[in-house]
């Protein structure tokens, strides 16, 4: 985005709009963030907050679910001015034109309200700034008009927040939220410090340290590491083959089987060697070619918490035939057939994006 384009969106006159957007996670929700939401409250009437990462598993990287921000992003707000704001939690997807897809329904869902006879199209006012890669979304939306705020704080972001909170000793727990309120709203201290007594506090915890312990194995590469995995989707008699994880990272999660790949096998054969030893199914591998129905390449930069991680996925279907016995082995606690008819309901409760590559094959979401 140009220095022009930059001054013409942040001069934009206020109670030019009938509705304001502001896209994000919010986790940690800090003082830069609601500095964009007083922005679009001073915009429009009316503010959509689209809370992203929804319906995820508790993580290092999300370890809020969209309902308690939007509550810490409600009292964080002055009281005449909470009315004003509606929350609509949106998922990942993993995949740009469907997330816009999904964020311009929610929008487009709160525009009836706000039309009227004076306004039968109303004014959408986008409200965000640049940062990185990470803001192209405020592209995605060309109907609306863009407001791009400056950044009053600073280089300030959630994961160094998250940092601080996740990886302080317990005994020191007040210490470090003392220094967090340089940088977070009273609501957002108030929240952590009751969300730190909670069991779920020392889970993230211990996956934040794992993660942190595995990324410095590669500090001294001299490249960043792009790791290499495959994962499997079988299908049998309407049910899918999952394992529970049985070590970090998403310690008791539902995933595919799959596992990184060997430095002297193909896709393929990997592919057949970790489902094997997870889960114990072993059939010839001229039947699990016939099964083969379709692959697929999963790359989104954000999509594993371990950092830059492609995996290629294989598709397979069993047909009607009766589900073969499985045994969890090697890193999966468990190893069963969930009929397809339960996963959506399990969607919080799967690691990383297993859930979206299950969506992709079987299409489980709208």
């Amino acid at each position: 985005m140009n220095s022009s384009t930059a001054t013409t969106a942040t001069a934009t006159p206020a109670g030019q709009f009938d509705l304001a957007v502001c896209i994000g996670r919010f986790q940690v929700f800090h003082h830069g963030q609601l500095a964009l939401i007083r922005q679009a409250l001073a915009l429009a009437p009316r503010c959509v907050v689209v809370l992203g990462s929804a319906h995820q598993a508790r993580s290092p990287r999300n370890p809020f679910t969209w309902h308690e921000r939007a509550e810490v992003i409600r009292l964080a707000l002055p009281e005449a001015d909470r009315h004003r704001i509606h929350f609509a939690p949106v998922r990942d997807f993993y995949n740009g034109p469907r997330w816009a897809r999904a964020v311009q329904a929610l929008v487009d869902a709160q525009l009836a309200s706000v039309a009227d006879a004076a306004h039968p199209t109303p004014r959408v006012v986008l409200v965000g700034h640049f940062k990185d890669a990470t803001s192209t979304y405020l592209n995605d939306f060309p109907a609306w008009a863009l407001h791009a705020a400056p950044r009053q704080y600073g280089e300030l972001h959630a994961s160094d927040l998250r940092r601080a909170y996740f990886t302080s000793p317990p005994c020191d727990m007040e210490g470090t939220l003392a220094a967090l309120v340089e940088h977070t709203p009273p609501a957002t201290v108030q929240f952590l410090r009751a969300w730190a007594q909670l069991p779920v506090f020392a889970q993230v915890a211990q996956e934040w340290r794992q993660l942190e312990h595995e990324k410095a194995l590669w500090a001294s590469a001299p490249y960043p590491p792009v790791l290499v995995t495959v994962d499997a989707l079988v299908r049998c008699a309407n049910r899918v083959l999952l394992i529970q994880r049985g070590r970090s990272p998403g310690l008791g999660l539902w995933a595919l089987p799959g596992g990184f790949i060997d430095v002297r096998e193909t896709t393929w054969q990997s592919t057949l060697r970790e489902l094997r030893e997870e889960t114990g199914l072993h059939l010839l591998p001229g039947d699990m070619a016939h099964a083969l129905r379709a692959t697929h390449l999963f790359d989104h930069p954000d999509r594993s918490q371990r950092g830059r991680v492609i995996t290629h996925a294989h598709y397979f279907d069993l047909t009607d035939r009766h589900p073969p016995e499985v045994q969890a082995a090697d890193d999966a606690a468990d190893a069963r057939w969930v009929p397809i008819t339960e996963l959506a309901a399990m969607e919080d409760q799967f690691h990383d994006d297993h859930f979206h590559i299950l969506d992709h094959f079987l299409g489980l979401t709208d």
